[in-house]
């Protein structure tokens, strides 16, 4: 997910994407700790992704309170 897509969603949108990729970012890892991935990157953009959805989120939470 690009920086310019997450700027368009909502702080609801924002925490639901949020719940989605960590949960996908669990199920990667586990995987990954049982047989090996055919695409090991995935956890790290998915990973990276997380980390804009929670920069994002706090960065309106900012605004609200501002």
């Amino acid at each position: 997910m690009k920086n310019s897509e997450i700027e368009k969603l909502s702080l609801e949108d924002l925490q639901d994407k949020l719940v989605e990729f960590q949960k996908q970012l669990s199920d990667l890892k586990m995987n990954h700790a049982v047989s090996p991935l055919e695409n090991p990157l995935q956890i790290k953009t998915v990973r990276k992704t997380v980390a804009r959805l929670l920069t994002a989120i706090n960065a309106k939470q900012n605004e609200i309170i501002a």
